[in-house]
């Protein structure tokens, strides 16, 4: 199979070699989870588990760096730290964690090239963690900054890795696992436009896709001024071949395409807690099927935890946001690719019957995230694919 740009760059969108790689290991208590949970090691009571989950900000922060250098503006360096959190808070929240009350701790593992990055980035990321954890902490996600480590290894990083590792304890009877069934709807929730949590636009793009954003938007000068941004061993026809400068306003924005592109990652957080908190309101149940985090894999994320009964149609999705709009019509990447890439505008999906739909869209939008039934589960077929999804560049089936 011809591989595509985005692997050609030396990343993948399915992993399937880190996948092939844990094949062998414990799956943990609830296999088809969207994060792995253990037993209550840490409390040794059998009514609870634990999870701990590990991610970061990926190759964002190289666009961080040159950006920054380029600008001067180290407010970039907060979002980084934001991508870095969310990217492991949205994770947990699938499984339900925070939802109930829980409490998460958060430890902050940043790798860097001190010959490159002064302790004044280290000090924006650390205080940006802290402002992002006090600004949740409103809305009632508790989460404790448990410090972490700061690594100097010139030798190996050429500019900053930022990651990070959430852990919390919850009640088995409380976890959420996937399981869609037929009739249920897609409710997605917009990754781009401003919520009434965010301080300004954001572009959707999220932490998933990066390598190819910034290498096919950006002028071939932000490679010549910054080698140390992108791998020397990459084909030089895909290293930096866009049109557009890092400080030159993005199409149609007022926002420069590098600011743009670094635009936090959206976390769901507040309106996932009030949600659970209306619908334990109304009867004390949670009536959802599957809370998916469109994060590695873009819009086919789901295929991991669709059940074997259930195929998947999205044929409503949102109007594709002007970034990924951008990527493709500079790069004419397929579209099936495209989608496999990037969330594509909805980055969480919410599972549940047509008529608690409307009341999930009521509360999303009561942030200011807008919502949308975007698809369904139907009874799968036999032979059929597992994901169908309808836009008006194509159909795209993936099993």
């Amino acid at each position: 199979m011809e591989k595509s740009r985005y692997e050609d760059r030396g990343v993948s969108s399915g992993k399937e070699d880190v996948h092939n790689a844990i094949s062998h290991l414990y799956k943990g208590l609830f296999p088809n989870a969207f994060c792995k949970i253990l037993p209550d090691v840490l409390g040794g009571d059998e009514r609870y588990c634990n999870i701990s989950h590990a991610d970061g900000a990926g190759t964002k922060s190289s666009l961080a760096y040159a950006y920054w250098k380029e600008t001067g503006d180290l407010s970039v360096w907060k979002g980084i730290a934001q991508d870095a959190l969310v990217m492991n808070l949205d994770d947990l929240l699938c499984v339900g964690a925070g939802l109930q009350g829980e409490e998460f701790l958060y430890s902050l593992s940043i790798d860097r090239n001190k010959n490159l990055i002064p302790g004044e980035v280290i000090s924006a990321i650390i205080n940006g963690t802290q402002e992002f954890i006090d600004m949740l902490g409103t809305f009632g996600i508790k989460i404790h900054f448990a410090g972490g480590e700061t690594a100097d290894v010139g030798d190996l990083v050429r500019t900053i890795t930022v990651n990070g590792t959430m852990t919390t304890r919850m009640l088995r009877e409380d976890v959420i696992v996937p399981k869609m069934k037929s009739g249920d709807v897609i409710v997605g929730l917009a990754s781009f436009g401003q919520s009434k949590y965010e301080n300004e636009y954001n572009s959707g793009i999220g932490s998933n896709g990066l390598t190819s954003a910034r290498h096919d938007l950006l002028h071939a000068q932000t490679g010549i001024k910054y080698p140390e941004t992108f791998d020397p061993m990459m084909p030089k026809d895909l290293v930096y071949v866009g049109d557009t400068k890092l400080n030159e306003l993005f199409s149609l924005t007022d926002i420069p395409t590098g600011k743009f592109i670094l635009s936090p990652t959206r976390t769901y957080a507040p309106f996932l807690k009030e949600l659970a908190e209306k619908f334990r309101d109304f009867d004390g149940s949670f009536p959802i099927s599957a809370i998916i985090h469109n994060s590695g894999g873009g819009c086919t994320k789901v295929l991991n935890f669709i059940p074997e009964t259930i195929s998947i149609i999205k044929s409503n999705l949102f109007e594709i946001p002007l970034l990924f709009e951008m990527i493709q019509s500079k790069t004419e990447t397929p579209w099936d690719e495209m989608y496999k890439t990037f969330n594509m505008g909805q980055r969480m999906e919410i599972y549940c019957s047509r008529e608690v739909s409307s009341d999930v869209i009521y509360i999303a939008d009561s942030f200011g995230v807008e919502g949308r039934v975007i698809g369904d589960c139907k009874t799968r077929q036999e032979g059929g694919s597992k994901l169908e999804i309808l836009t008006p560049h194509g159909e795209f089936k993936y099993s």
